[in-house]
């Protein structure tokens, strides 16, 4: 078995604090941000032989995309 990452549960609470209160607001903010932005995944089925091939397809497409969003930001001047 192959563990990826090192992401940490945080606990449950009635009251959260602060800190939680405001990375949850970034976390929307970021999302609302995105709008109806897409995955920059071309639609359809891909079969992959290895996790690694799919891995390597979706970070491609990730890349060609924000390279997309961020050309057309400056050209827009945001």
């Amino acid at each position: 078995m192959r563990i990826v990452g090192d992401r940490v549960q945080r606990p449950l609470s009635l009251r959260p604090s602060a800190e939680r209160l405001e990375e949850g607001l970034r976390f929307v903010a970021e999302m609302a941000a995105l709008g109806n932005a897409s995955t920059f995944i071309p639609k359809g089925v891909y079969r992959f032989r290895t996790q690694a091939e799919a891995e390597e397809q979706r970070i491609a497409s990730l890349a060609r995309g924000i390279a997309a969003r961020s050309a057309a930001a400056r050209a827009t001047g945001r």
